[in-house]
């Protein structure tokens, strides 16, 4: 995308969890978010490689409907639960590898850094980034707390973008790094 350009980037946030895995799609043009949908994949009664592929399946047949460009998810943090962390860590795989199938760059961003993105500060509240979410994009209310973390991945990833674009040396976005 050429520097400064208003191209339509279609983003898909995902909020990896291996009992709920949120998703948001919204729409960039410039600075300007649009919200797309969003939604929670749940699969709390199944056994791990039927969640797995649950997750995968279903993550593969949003991207493949709504067509994004570019996807941005939850990096992993340290959970106090060391087999709750490597669930999330399988839940996170299954989701980016159903992306990779269809060739989309994926980019990474910590909760600190999606909060911060959003909210202002770092350690905000889970409702803290609902009602942003609602706000910054113009919805009649505030999503699940699961999908509106998605939502706000994806316009973290929205708003990083556009500030990095109109850097200078900046050129544009290849394999999901900026060049």
């Amino acid at each position: 995308m050429p520097k400064g350009g208003n191209e339509v980037t279609r983003i898909l946030g995902i909020d990896p969890g291996s009992q709920v895995t949120g998703y948001g799609i919204i729409d960039m043009a410039g600075p300007r978010a649009t919200h797309v949908a969003n939604g929670s994949i749940r699969v709390r009664d199944e056994e791990l490689g039927a969640k797995l592929r649950a997750i995968f399946e279903k993550i593969r047949a949003i991207a493949g409907d709504f067509q994004p460009n570019e996807v941005s998810v939850e990096r992993l943090f340290m959970h106090r639960n060391a087999d709750s962390a490597l669930k999330l860590g399988q839940a996170r795989g299954a989701a980016i590898v159903a992306c990779l199938t269809q060739s989309l760059p994926i980019y990474e961003y910590t909760p600190t850094e999606i909060k911060q993105a959003i909210v202002g500060k770092g350690n905000a509240a889970k409702a803290q980034v609902q009602h942003m979410i609602k706000v910054l994009l113009c919805l009649k209310e505030a999503p699940q707390a699961d999908a509106a973390d998605a939502l706000a991945i994806a316009l973290g990833h929205g708003y990083r973008r556009e500030g990095l674009l109109r850097m200078p040396g900046v050129r544009g976005i290849r394999g999901g790094r900026f060049i």
